[in-house]
C-alpha cells in the first residue's frame, strides 16, 4: 500500500488538510479527495483545459500539476468563483447568452476567463481568443463563449481580485518547474 501524503492548502478561501497518494495530481486530488467535481478530467495531456484552476493567482492545467506541489499555496477552481450564493458575472452571462450546452467544458472556460479578467480587466477580444485559446469545446462554437466573457466585463465583480503578477497572456502554465 503507497503511504499517503499530508499538505495544508487553501481551496476556494478555506484552508484544508488533505491526505492523498502522492501519485495524484492536482485534479485527481480536486475531485477524488475534496470531492470538488467542477473541474473536469479531459485529455489529462495538458491539451483541452477542461482541468483548468487558477493556482497562486495563475491559471494551470490540473492534470499536469502533482497534488504534492500544492502544499501551502491557493487553489481557485469553479465552484470558489460564486460568492454569497451569488453567481460570478463571468457564469451569469454564459448562462444568460448560451455559452454552454453539454457543460463538460465551462468550468474550465470560466476559470480561465476569471483568470484573464483579473489579469486584463477590459481585455479585446484577441486577448479573449488567445486566452481561451488552450480550452477545447465541441458544442457551442466559441463566438457565444467569446460574447459571454465580453459581456461579464461590464458586470460588476463579486468581489476584488488579487494582484497578479504580469504576464503575456492568462494562458495556462502546463507545470510548475
Amino acid at each position: 500500500m503507497t503511504p499517503h501524503v499530508h499538505i495544508r492548502l487553501t481551496v476556494n478561501d478555506e484552508a484544508i488538510d488533505v491526505a492523498f497518494a502522492p501519485y495524484k495530481t492536482l485534479l485527481e486530488v480536486l475531485r477524488e479527495d475534496l470531492n470538488l467535481c467542477g473541474t473536469k478530467h479531459g485529455c489529462e495531456l495538458g491539451e483541452c483545459g477542461a482541468c483548468a484552476v487558477i493556482l497562486d493567482d495563475q491559471p494551470v492545467l490540473s492534470c499536469l500539476v502533482l497534488g504534492v506541489e500544492c502544499s501551502e499555496r491557493r487553489v481557485t477552481t469553479v465552484e470558489g468563483l460564486a460568492t454569497d450564493g451569488r453567481l460570478h458575472p463571468l457564469q451569469q452571462t454564459f448562462a444568460d447568452l448560451g455559452a454552454a450546452q453539454c457543460g463538460y467544458c465551462t468550468p474550465g472556460f470560466l476559470v480561465m476567463a476569471k483568470a484573464l479578467l483579473d489579469e486584463h480587466p477590459h481585455p479585446t477580444r484577441d486577448q479573449i481568443r488567445e486566452a481561451l485559446s488552450g480550452n477545447l469545446c465541441r458544442c457551442t462554437g466559441y463566438q457565444q463563449i467569446f460574447e459571454a466573457v465580453e459581456a461579464a466585463i461590464v458586470q460588476p465583480v463579486t468581489r476584488p481580485a488579487r494582484a497578479t503578477a504580469s504576464t503575456a497572456s492568462a494562458r495556462p502554465v502546463k507545470a510548475r518547474s
